[in-house]
């Protein structure tokens, strides 16, 4: 079994940043994609900014962050951040921490969510 252990969720004031990191334990045997999803009061579960690999890593930010959010990630800890600067009160959401990961060599791909950690941006 996989957890995906989330932090760093706070109230901040518009214009502030926050960084959330996301730590995967248990036994993985490589990580194909791992990132943020957020959901705000009454909308969708929507994508945030994502690592994926595959022959070669690539990272992915929804349009309303990009600039604003840096994703990043500790390899050899299996952990991300996501580096948000210039918050806004509509960045105020659940963020959920995601990784699809493969358990043994040869074997399919698991997804996993985070419990959740609460973002919100108000003065």
């Amino acid at each position: 079994q996989v957890q995906l252990v989330e932090s760093g969720g706070n109230l901040v004031q518009p214009g502030g940043s926050l960084t959330l990191s996301c730590a995967a334990s248990g036994s993985i045997f490589s990580i194909l994609v791992m990132g943020w999803y957020r959901q705000a009061p009454g909308k969708q579960r929507e994508l945030v900014a994502i690592f994926t690999t595959g022959g070669s890593t690539s990272t992915n930010y929804a349009d309303s962050v990009g600039g604003r959010f840096t994703i990043s990630r500790d390899s050899a800890k299996s952990t991300v951040y996501l580096q948000m600067n210039s918050l806004k009160p509509e960045d105020t959401a659940v963020y959920y921490c995601f990784c699809n990961v493969v358990l043994s060599r040869g074997g399919v791909a698991y997804a996993y969510w985070g419990q959740g950690t609460q973002v919100t941006v108000s003065s």
